[in-house]
């Protein structure tokens, strides 16, 4: 009977020691959210100056200024995911097309700024209808891997870890009764799920997004000094206090300080 409930004893702690590896993996891991490497194609739009991937379905602005520049990529149906994708970075490289990837390209790697609507009267040949995995480059980023004259190539891509440099930015917007947060240069997961707002006279508040990294409360927030939790899509939440002091204005841009 000792022996059994030996046993038991070491195999509920192996069970328990298998479980605290794998988180540890996760956390410590590599620069991988996902090791795996995936199938899809990518075009390019704009030209070499990318004036034409500025703003975008995701809602940022001046991609240059925000420090995105033109390493960025908007996103088919199946991985813009209602918008929620966006900020998340994916590493890409050109695959089995000898005639017009460049040998020995390596990788890009870019971050979801934009969406590629799907065109459903035209079923065939639009690589961002449902349920294709598509990334439309900016024209710097695609010729990396190929020669523009391609127009399309197969690539594989995988979620990788956002770096960027400095803080998070926080812009803010609206007006006295309603205020949005617009947030960028968000590093690690990079797609955010959850914001939460505290003035200095109030709680917590739960902020809704109200399109793709903008996040909103009806809370009137003016005339206090603001903190945020964000929360990024991998579960890690980082509290920003005091972001903002009780003399902030629309249209402001503060510096969180910190990133993921």
């Amino acid at each position: 009977m000792a022996s059994l409930k030996s046993f038991f004893s070491f195999l509920i702690f192996m069970v328990y020691l298998a479980a605290a590896m794998g988180k540890r993996q996760i956390h410590f891991g590599s620069q991988n959210i996902d090791a795996n490497w995936y199938d899809a194609h990518a075009t390019f739009y704009g030209d070499m100056g990318g004036k034409e991937t500025m703003e975008g379905a995701c809602g940022y602005g001046d991609l240059f200024k925000q420090g995105y520049g033109l390493e960025t990529a908007a996103l088919s149906t199946a991985l813009f995911n209602n918008g929620l994708t966006c900020g998340a970075c994916f590493e890409i490289k050109c695959v089995n097309n000898p005639q017009w990837c460049y040998p020995n390209a390596g990788t890009i790697k870019v971050t979801a700024t934009n969406f590629c609507p799907p065109n459903y009267s035209k079923p065939d040949g639009n690589w961002c209808n449902p349920p294709l995995k598509h990334f439309d480059l900016s024209m710097p980023m695609f010729t990396k891997l190929a020669q523009y004259k391609a127009g399309i190539i197969p690539v594989m891509y995988r979620r990788v870890l956002c770096s960027k440099k400095g803080g998070v930015q926080f812009q803010v917007q609206g007006n006295p009764y309603w205020t949005e947060i617009l947030m960028y240069n968000v590093g690690g997961a990079g797609d955010i799920k959850d914001v939460k707002i505290k003035g200095s006279g109030t709680g917590w508040i739960q902020m809704s997004r109200n399109w793709g990294v903008n996040w909103q409360t009806g809370t009137k927030l003016t005339g206090q000094i603001l903190s945020l939790q964000v929360t990024t899509s991998d579960g890690k939440m980082v509290e920003f206090d005091n972001v903002a002091p009780a003399n902030w204005q629309f249209g402001q841009t503060f510096d969180g300080k910190k990133n993921f």
